[in-house]
């Protein structure tokens, strides 16, 4: 069995997230996975186990998710590319496959992962974008949320920001870098840090949103974080402006 290494981008608009669900084929994971075992030749019942860096959510995209996955042939990595990109859906692509060591594991060995979060806002409509950012009604304060992205950087227990009200293990996580960005109409958010809760981006992105509408104060994420309590902060912004861009190693 050799360990291979991928980098795959995809249009989450369509699937419920990168993990298997019980009642339906149209997730990220699954998708490899039908097509390796396709490759593979394997008998009905049985599959390969593809590991992602992360779980992206139902909606959520991303330009470079990293996975690997123990396979049994003797193709080439240019061979599994191109047999993978032939038969996954067009809002699949792997961009490439790197033989790896025997102990990479994409999940165990990221040290870091870069998000964002696309905004946009005008008089007109976003129509080649539209599933792929968050329309906004009005223009935000960008000044005022770049005050407030400052008490949310660091290391802290973001419990306040996590989505799932039933997590057992640790909530606390570094978040080393919050970028706010204006082009144009668009406004993008971007995430550094050693880790990401559930729902945790968008959270962060919703209730910063709610400063920039002047619903919050910059202040008021210190009693946030302090708060350890998910209705201390905001609204879960919508699924389609989030994006994965970069997992370190």
């Amino acid at each position: 069995m050799k360990n291979f290494k991928m980098i795959v981008s995809y249009d989450g608009t369509r699937y419920f997230g990168w993990e298997h669900q019980p009642d339906t084929e149209m997730t990220i994971q699954g998708k490899l996975e039908k097509v390796l075992s396709q490759m593979q030749e394997l008998p009905e019942g049985q599959s390969v186990t593809v590991i992602g860096a992360g779980r992206t959510d139902a909606g959520v995209h991303a330009r470079a998710m990293t996975c690997n996955v123990l396979l049994d042939t003797e193709k080439t990595e240019e061979e599994i590319q191109a047999y993978m990109n032939r038969y996954l859906p067009d809002d699949i692509s792997v961009n490439s496959v790197k033989l790896a060591a025997e102990r990479f594991h994409s999940r165990f060995k990221a040290i870091g992962k870069t998000y964002r979060y696309t905004c946009w806002y005008g008089s007109s409509k976003p129509v080649f974008d539209r599933r792929y950012v968050t329309v906004l009604d009005r223009e935000p304060d960008i000044e005022r949320m770049q005050e407030a992205a400052e008490y949310l950087t660091g290391m802290h227990d973001y419990k306040s920001f996590c989505g799932n009200a039933r997590m057992k293990k640790s909530t606390i996580r570094v978040v080393d870098v919050i970028r706010i960005e204006q082009s144009g109409n668009y406004i993008r958010f971007y995430f550094h840090g050693n880790g990401f809760l559930q729902n945790m981006v968008r959270i962060m992105t919703g209730t910063l949103l709610e400063v920039g509408f002047g619903k919050r104060e910059p202040e008021d994420m210190a009693r946030i974080i302090e708060a350890k309590d998910r209705k201390a902060a905001g609204y879960t912004a919508p699924a389609q402006g989030l994006c994965l861009m970069k997992v370190d190693y």
